[in-house]
């Protein structure tokens, strides 16, 4: 394996981004805006380019690096976000399952959806898939989702969860060397 750098980014905005809705299993589409956000930043070179399957983040990819072939990687999906899935917390507010999670520190599995746990396995096993798709390449971006992105790093370089969100549209770079260690991890604005 040669030494590679790692681009993870976040997708575009859609409108439940803008409206603080848990977005997970829904394929919702980037919006106008969140298009032009995109198209305001300058992103780095891809030798090969990682997306979800969700549109979001396709057409975030096919923005970033078109003519680029896309390769989708099905783990690297948003977690599902079960019965709160388009919801934001205004909505729920008074929910006594939705309290529950909270009180509960955001580990446990949303009702009907996903925990936190099983959704980091999922993105790290879609995360190493890409890995050893991407064995003979140098410079790989992957387009993904805040909690994939969480997910990741957090198994990777350790740390609080949340201490790896990043907003709509930037990203995190990182290293990986010929003998398999992570490093030089931090958080990127694309902002020209």
């Amino acid at each position: 394996m040669i030494d590679k750098t790692i681009t993870l980014i976040r997708h575009g905005k859609t409108s439940g981004n803008y409206e603080k809705r848990y977005v997970g299993i829904t394929d919702e589409q980037m919006t106008m805006e969140g298009e032009r956000e995109i198209h305001i930043r300058k992103y780095p070179e891809a030798d090969i380019v990682f997306s979800s399957p969700l549109v979001r983040c396709v057409r975030t990819a096919k923005i970033i690096y078109p003519g680029k072939d896309i390769i989708l990687i099905d783990d690297l999906r948003e977690t599902d976000f079960g019965l709160f899935e388009g919801k934001n917390y205004k909505e729920l507010s008074g929910n006594p399952d939705y309290q529950a999670w909270i009180d509960g520190g955001g580990v446990d599995a949303f009702p009907g959806g996903e925990s936190r746990e099983d959704a980091s396995k999922r993105s790290l096993r879609g995360f190493y898939s890409l890995i050893q798709q991407a064995a003979d390449y140098t410079n790989i971006s992957v387009i993904c989702h805040g909690g994939t992105i969480m997910a990741i790093l957090s198994q990777l370089f350790g740390g609080d969860y949340y201490s790896y969100h990043i907003e709509n549209s930037e990203g995190f770079t990182f290293d990986l060397s010929s003998d398999g260690v992570y490093s030089g991890l931090h958080p990127r604005s694309f902002l020209r």
